[in-house]
């Protein structure tokens, strides 16, 4: 059986600067983006339907091309078209303007799921092919007030790792350098969901819930190799690389399979949830082994680079 071995880095090579540098660069681009973000659209990600508010329609559709099908029978764009294969149906979901249950039942009825008389002839049979099933509208109050409830969750959450951590070493840097990495592991696959158009939505912030919980485990570990254990200060943080860095692959591993898998069957949940968790264990080797790692030195060596 093949065995995977932690290779180990000669980080007497590079000095403190060097090993914080590409961690700190990163997170400083991933800054700026979610920066120029806000100011230009109010948000610092594209917000999915819970928190933006909207129409979520559930239909199925007969015949070739059902994806094109629904575009061309509902008169309004729909922000989404999702495919459930299990359940052979779509989810068709619309932004604010069909903010009512009033306003979805016209767009119902308007869209030959009921009637066809006010639609045109190319959208009259290209509606005939869809059949409802039910829909559901979330309000943009509530969609607003559900945002600010797990942005305060996702806080919550944040500054009771922080309180735990600078509780558990009692020391600044350390607790510090924990702290940054965490931050670190949230800010940057936000900005890389910006990039890439992945909505936040409810399944995301529980994957950066998630993150929070990955990188606080591999840097307590660390940082418990180091100053709690006996050992050289090289020694100590092979033997922590060896547990940390196979956990963290491993769950990067397996969620790249499931982010693959979700796409090839069309879950967009868990494909957003997937990836989302790719990019924190990605950035959480780097702020670990890196960022992580020249303030334990620093703080360990009395700030004198080696």
């Amino acid at each position: 059986m093949a065995r995977f071995e932690v290779p180990e880095i000669d980080y007497d090579r590079y000095s403190n600067r060097q090993l914080a540098a590409v961690p700190l660069v990163v997170l400083a681009v991933a800054l700026v983006i979610l920066a120029v973000a806000t100011a230009t659209t109010g948000a610092p990600v594209a917000l999915g339907t819970e928190f933006s508010g909207g129409t979520e329609f559930r239909v199925a559709v007969s015949g070739d091309a059902p994806q094109e099908t629904i575009r061309t029978a509902f008169p309004v764009e729909p922000a989404s078209i999702r495919e459930i294969p299990s359940q052979g149906s779509f989810v068709v979901t619309f932004g604010a303007e069909l903010e009512s249950p009033t306003a979805a039942e016209e767009a119902i009825q308007c869209n030959g799921i009921e009637s066809v008389d006010c639609l045109s002839d190319e959208q009259a049979a290209a509606a005939q092919k869809v059949t409802y099933r039910s829909s559901a509208v979330i309000s943009p109050a509530f969609g607003s007030s559900l945002q600010t409830t797990a942005l305060a969750g996702v806080v919550a959450a944040f500054l009771g790792m922080a309180l735990l951590v600078f509780g558990l070493f009692r020391t600044f840097v350390p607790s510090l350098a924990v702290v940054v990495s965490a931050f670190s592991d949230i800010v940057v696959p936000v900005a890389l969901m910006n990039l890439l158009g992945i909505e936040l939505s409810l399944g995301t912030v529980a994957a950066l819930l998630m993150l929070i919980g990955y990188s606080v485990d591999s840097d307590i570990l660390l940082n418990n190799h180091v100053l709690r254990r006996s050992g050289d200060f090289y020694e100590s943080t092979y033997r922590a690389m060896r547990t940390g860095v196979t956990m963290t692959l491993t769950s990067l591993a397996a969620m790249v399979v499931l982010s693959v898998v979700a796409t090839l069957f069309g879950i967009d949940l868990l494909a957003s949830i997937g990836t989302v968790l790719v990019f924190g264990l990605v950035t959480d080797l780097l702020n670990t082994y890196m960022l992580n790692l020249s303030l334990l030195r620093w703080y360990k060596f009395e700030g004198v680079a080696r």
